[in-house]
């Protein structure tokens, strides 16, 4: 049997979720950041059940009416593992939420079930209940229903069993949905002096459950949480009469009715009622069918209400990049030389304003941008759209695939279009996941472009949580690149040969995959003439294997290669044939890692790289992609300054090894290094050099 060659995609995610359930279990993480962690948690494996273990049930499909295909693990046995691990990992969720209970008690923090309410606390219960949840919900007798009703996959449920002592009338099964996404999954309640109790939505539904069931006459109510998880995906077909919007609008109702791919449920749930579930939903044991605890959705927990909390921890307040702090404008600065702004240390306020700017620049004819996921109320569009009241000619890029942002950019193109925008809804059959700006203005006759490039989006409150890297620059020859790519994406169709035609930019699909090979072959070149050979990458995912076979035989060649990887790394870095050990942390904190960063040693020419693409399949060949070259000195040992920081990071560095043990790097006897909290003050210096 062939030695593996990769870690398998989906269970070198699940080892990421772990080390984000890592920081739940960190005791040394404030008690709030804990539960959040919590919430981030479940809303991750939420996402990965509804896409990737959806796609991974289609697969195992087609292999059994086709044949095999094209993994090298089949698609049941990947599913076997996920199984055995996700309950592995639910257990020591469930210990860490025990764990964080005893805690808030001792902060003289309660949630406290139905059943511990005390008179004051059941009269408010039963007076919010019926002043605000009772016309929010619908319960439904399921013996009543010739059909089983769809169940959102966002959403949990009580499922009820309804029964009277005397056993005069027959037991039945009810479900009320819990209207969290209305109303707050949390309800502070009268309380003692210096204690802070809070029920549940769903125990303020179960202690009225008698009131919402009288008409019947039962008097014996058990109730237990379940959901539904669904497959996530759905097929855009190729009729030519429908439009992409069209698509998109019937894809998003069709997702509701998916095929469920996992089935949660509290464990000490009637086993009558759970047979009874089973069997009408018409799940099967290889579905994905997992006990869990009395609580479900705890993605919520993510809104944890913080007022409870006597000792707050506020993070630290993002600042004005040295360059832009004493300015009245911003694109005065750009022209005259690049800044690159690192988000969440430096404030994404400076994007807004560059923007704002150019919307009210007589000088500026047109703004181009791209888009893929907004802000809620995105300071972004205020400025697009203030730019075309402005006679300024407008046009965005709106991705209308982004996953679980469809239906917003639906309604943000409505937005725009309405405005005078000029909307471009991306490319078949990919997907535009560069960040790009391309702004462009007249002055004495002389026509002068300047924007920027970027590894993160454009939503500025993902800005204050997420790692990213922005150039803002008017360097000619990168903006003649953004320039060809907006010319591009306005005819994909038949405009290919403009993105082949880029000089300074690598781009997705076209070239990046050549490029990196031609990158790593001359560092293997160099090592092997026993020069000095060195490659430090910097992604949220490396599971590309052709590329990663490409790194193999680098690091088996004598090339240095250091790794920081967020999330999936599909790598085996132990082996023995590798000259020099590859050092590969993972780090989970405060902020997500989102940047992309590439350097390549050139033989002591350093090359230096910012990027939106991951090496995965999918933003290699299925993805219009920028990689931004770092020309400037300065910003280039700031970049490697950053990296070398996080490469030393012992606080919250997890060791990227073959077994997926997510060990802590050690600290031994060196200076402790938390690399977030350290490049803050890295950037932080800078303001007063």
């Amino acid at each position: 049997m062939p030695k593996q060659k990769v870690i398998a995609r989906d269970i070198s995610w699940l080892s990421f979720n772990a080390r984000v359930l890592q920081e739940a279990a960190d005791p040394s993480v404030p008690l709030r950041e804990r539960i959040r962690f919590l919430g981030i948690t479940s809303n991750n494996l939420d996402e990965f059940f509804r896409v990737r273990v959806a796609a991974l049930k289609r697969l195992a499909e087609v292999e059994k009416k086709k044949g095999k295909v094209y993994l090298d693990t089949s698609p049941e046995a990947i599913l076997e593992e996920i199984q055995e691990k996700v309950i592995e990992q639910q257990k020591e969720f469930e210990r860490t939420w025990n764990e964080i209970l005893r805690e808030l008690k001792k902060q003289k923090i309660f949630l406290i079930k139905d059943t511990q309410l005390n008179k004051e606390q059941q009269k408010f219960v039963t007076n919010y209940f019926n002043e605000e949840v009772r016309t929010n919900i619908v319960p439904l007798i399921l013996e009543n229903l010739q059909s089983f009703p769809v169940l959102n996959d966002k959403s949990i449920y009580l499922a009820c069993k309804l029964s009277k002592a005397d056993k005069s009338i027959p037991q039945r099964f009810a479900l009320v949905s819990i209207p969290s996404r209305r109303l707050s999954r949390f309800l502070i309640l009268p309380s003692k002096q210096g204690e802070h109790h809070i029920i549940l939505l769903e125990d303020v539904i179960r202690f009225c459950l008698p009131h919402i069931f009288s008409f019947f006459g039962y008097d014996i109510f058990s109730s237990h949480i379940i959901k539904v998880t669904r497959d996530a995906e759905f097929d855009i077909d190729n009729d030519i009469s429908t439009s992409l919007i069209q698509k998109i609008e019937k894809g998003l109702k069709n997702r509701k009715k998916g095929k469920p791919v996992r089935f949660v449920y509290d464990k000490e749930i009637d086993p009558s009622l759970l047979t009874y579930l089973v069997k009408r939903l018409g799940l099967l044991e290889k579905d994905n069918i997992i006990p869990g605890g009395r609580i479900h959705n705890f993605k919520d927990f993510i809104d944890f209400p913080e007022s409870v909390f006597a000792q707050k921890n506020p993070r630290k307040k993002p600042f004005i990049h040295p360059s832009l702090k004493n300015t009245n404008r911003i694109t005065d600065i750009v022209l005259q030389k690049d800044v690159l702004l690192n988000f969440p240390y430096h404030s994404f306020d400076s994007v807004t304003d560059f923007l704002r700017e150019a919307a009210i620049d007589p000088e500026v004819v047109s703004i181009k941008i791209t888009c893929y996921r907004l802000a809620p109320r995105s300071k972004i569009i205020n400025a697009l759209t203030n730019a075309v009241r402005n006679g300024k000619v407008v046009t965005v890029v709106l991705e209308l695939k982004a996953r679980f942002d469809e239906e917003a950019n639906l309604e943000w193109k409505e937005e725009l279009e309405e405005a005078g925008v000029n909307v471009l809804i991306g490319v078949h059959d990919m997907k535009v996941h560069a960040k790009l700006c391309l702004i462009k203005k007249r002055v004495n006759n002389q026509t002068i472009h300047y924007g920027f490039v970027s590894t993160g989006n454009m939503n500025e409150r993902t800005a204050r949580i997420y790692a990213d890297h922005c150039l803002l620059t008017s360097d000619r020859n990168i903006m003649a690149d953004v320039n060809r790519i907006f010319t591009y994406l306005e005819q994909p169709e038949s405009r290919l040969h403009v993105l082949r035609s880029c000089k300074k930019l690598i781009l997705c699909p076209t070239s990046l995959r050549k490029q990196i090979i031609e990158f790593i072959d001359k560092e293997i070149k160099t090592a092997k003439a026993k020069k000095p050979a060195a490659i430090t990458v910097k992604l949220n995912s490396l599971s590309d294997v052709t590329l990663i076979d490409k790194l193999y035989e680098a690091a088996k060649s004598g090339v240095e290669i250091q790794l920081v990887i967020r999330g999936i790394c599909c790598m085996l870095t132990e082996n023995k044939h590798f000259k020099i050990p590859i050092h590969a942390i993972s780090i989970v904190d405060e902020y997500l890692e989102h940047a992309r960063i590439m350097v390549f040693h050139n033989n002591g020419k350093e090359r230096v790289f910012i990027s939106s693409a991951d090496w995965m399949v999918r933003n290699l060949d299925y993805r219009v992609e920028a990689t931004c070259p770092i020309l400037e000195k300065g910003i280039q040992q700031e970049l490697k300054d950053i990296l070398q920081i996080q490469l030393s990071d012992n606080i919250k560095g997890r060791i990227l090894n073959n077994s997926l043990s997510n060990q802590y790097v050690n600290p031994r006897n060196t200076k402790k290094v938390r690399s977030q909290v350290e490049t803050y003050n890295y950037l932080y210096r800078k303001l007063s050099t």
